[in-house]
């Protein structure tokens, strides 16, 4: 794979998406949406890769979203336009391996296009989240109507409407829920990792069926969503369970978060 703007790399069934355009605060442009689009092509299919971990390189910034200097070409009849969400959405590319963000610094705008449909975040303590948008006199919708999923409503209300006025701390963050950790800045890589390779040593069929149950059924009502969830084990669990010998199990020590 040729790529302009992110570093990729697999070990040991991980796979590691870097944010690599630190001078722009690794914001996206039309490069970085191509190479999103290759790169969800390529880790749906690719057996090898079990888990993926998004982060960002520099000290700055995870993502500010779009580059406002360079932008995204646009179809002239918008009724042929995509969203950048279609190219840089794991789910939207029907991308069924777990997703863990690491995110540090700034984290703006667009940058909810990866957030609000990763499985779940781990935060550097130095992370400020935002919205600028209707500092801009831009209508925030996708970012804030994605977040809504994830936090209660006047929280993503408030993050939107009150733009570069204020910033949410990592703190706030996770005292609401959007992200599941934090750890020191100079920590964030390395303990993600950790994770990832916890999750990668299981059984892939079992992890995928799992990641796709939920997603899948997010947007049912409750009934719905359980008559619907009962195929994926229909499915998955004969094809999980051939991967694991129950003979040569061992339980892991397990820890307390």
């Amino acid at each position: 794979m040729e790529l302009k703007t992110v570093l990729f790399d697999v070990t040991d069934h991980v796979a590691t998406i870097t944010l690599d355009r630190p001078d722009m605060f690794n914001s996206f442009n039309e490069a970085m949406l191509a190479d999103f689009r290759t790169l969800w092509r390529h880790i749906r299919v690719d057996d090898e890769v079990h888990v993926v971990v998004l982060r960002a390189a520099g000290d700055k910034a995870f993502c500010t979203g779009v580059d406002v200097k360079e932008g995204f070409t646009r179809h002239e009849n918008y009724w042929s336009d995509d969203d950048p969400g279609q190219s840089l959405s794991p789910r939207a590319n029907k991308v069924w391996k777990p997703v863990i963000a690491a995110v540090h610094g700034m984290v703006a705008g667009g940058a909810f296009y990866w957030l609000n449909d990763v499985d779940f975040i781990v935060s550097a303590d130095d992370a400020t989240f935002f919205d600028p948008h209707v500092s801009y006199g831009m209508t925030s919708a996708l970012e804030p109507i994605g977040l809504a999923r994830r936090v209660p409503l006047g929280e993503a209300m408030r993050w939107a409407l009150v733009g570069l006025d204020e910033r949410m701390s990592a703190r706030r963050a996770f005292t609401i829920g959007l992200v599941s950790e934090l750890v020191a800045q100079a920590d964030l890589w390395e303990h993600v990792d950790v994770l990832a390779r916890k999750i990668a040593a299981k059984p892939p069929a079992a992890v995928q069926g799992t990641v796709k149950a939920v997603w899948e059924t997010l947007d049912m009502d409750r009934n719905a969503a359980y008559a619907s969830g009962w195929n994926y084990p229909e499915i998955g669990n004969p094809v999980g369970m051939a991967q694991v010998s129950r003979d040569g199990f061992v339980k892991p020590q397990w820890t307390l978060r």
